[in-house]
């Protein structure tokens, strides 16, 4: 086969791209690393100083000073972390192929959620189960972020099931489904539970945001 044949350049360039990734992902964990190692020697020095110093304001400013640096170094940790964290998900879920899943809830009279099962073209992808302390949460306002993959582009079925307590606290348990058409860039999916008053049933509704 030719040396200039697409197929072998598309692989070559795809390897590359792996390459960049993985580097780049491993650069920000080894700063992580080194941030790690300062915090820890940081509040060894403290300690050292806070056990040998003795007395007198300038110990105390002293002390208070590696403290506040300490602190600073824990910041600085946390938001490396953050950073990696959304480095890792771009690398993993580039935009242009992204589809990410969110459920809400709206009032919640007439169903208490207990779990979330989600099938992608047939196939489950996701199955959650709910605390009480997460199910307050979407009661009051809150979205939860059931599923996050990469879809090729094309039509797809999105089909939601929800277990929980419905009207009269009976065992209850309900489907929705929603025909996506995936182009290029992110896609955005909510399975929305909201209470239907005249029926006084709840409501399940898959729904794109635009």
């Amino acid at each position: 086969m030719p040396m200039d044949s697409p197929g072998i350049a598309h692989a070559l360039l795809g390897h590359a791209r792996g390459r960049e990734r993985r580097d780049a992902s491993s650069g920000l964990a080894q700063r992580v690393v080194v941030m790690l190692v300062i915090l820890l020697a940081t509040a060894w020095a403290a300690s050292a100083v806070a056990d040998t110093v003795e007395g007198g304001a300038r110990a105390a400013d002293s002390f208070q000073g590696l403290d506040a640096e300490v602190q600073s170094l824990k910041q600085e940790v946390v938001d490396l972390n953050r950073d990696l964290f959304m480095l890792e998900e771009e690398l993993l879920f580039p935009a242009n192929t992204q589809l990410a899943i969110f459920v809400s809830m709206d009032v919640g009279t007439f169903f208490a959620l207990d779990s979330v099962k989600l099938v992608l073209d047939g196939k489950e992808v996701a199955n959650y189960l709910y605390t009480q302390r997460e199910a307050e949460a979407l009661l009051r306002g809150g979205v939860h972020r059931v599923w996050l993959g990469n879809l090729r582009a094309g039509q797809h079925e999105v089909t939601a099931f929800f277990t929980g307590k419905g009207p009269h606290g009976r065992d209850y348990s309900r489907g929705a489904t929603l025909r996506v058409e995936k182009g290029v860039g992110a896609k955005y999916v909510e399975l929305k539970i909201s209470d239907r008053e005249r029926q006084l049933q709840p409501e399940f509704v898959v729904k794109e945001w635009e």
